[in-house]
């Protein structure tokens, strides 16, 4: 980006009370920060699951992203890329909790039965393309729900 579209590119960025658009998981995503607010190397969205649901397995192709939770509780299932259930990992989560979910690997997460989940996803590189999620057969948290 240049320095010219950066300075044109708009400084502040307001949540939509809806979702902008549903994620390839089936969790809904609000955009925050993007291309069109200056952001070159990164993205934010902050990322809703319904009380009960499960998202459905995925991996990303070229993303890296950072996931800090804000409200709600639930469960993260992460998985290297070469399916080594050994290394697949389950965990707990809820306000204040950050995780790491590496590029290449496999993920899924689910929200508590009594309360939806919603937490910021910081992106890296920032999420260009529609294909960048790929579905995966199962994940470690069951089929998914949405």
């Amino acid at each position: 980006m240049s320095q010219a579209d950066f300075q044109a590119a708009s400084p502040v960025s307001r949540r939509n009370q809806s979702a902008d658009v549903i994620a390839p998981d089936g969790s809904d995503i609000r955009l925050l920060i993007d291309q069109q607010h200056g952001a070159g190397r990164a993205s934010l969205c902050e990322v809703t699951l319904a009380a009960g649901g499960v998202s459905r397995p995925v991996w990303h192709r070229t993303v890296e992203e950072i996931w800090y939770v804000l409200a709600g509780h639930g469960r993260v299932w992460r998985s290297p890329e070469d399916e080594n259930l050994e290394s697949e990992q389950i965990v707990d989560v809820g306000p204040g909790d950050a995780v790491v979910i590496p590029t290449g690997w496999r993920f899924q997460f689910s929200a508590e039965a009594s309360e939806e989940i919603q937490f910021l996803c910081y992106t890296s590189p920032p999420w260009l393309d529609p294909d960048e999620a790929v579905l995966v057969d199962s994940g470690g948290l069951g089929n998914g729900t949405v």
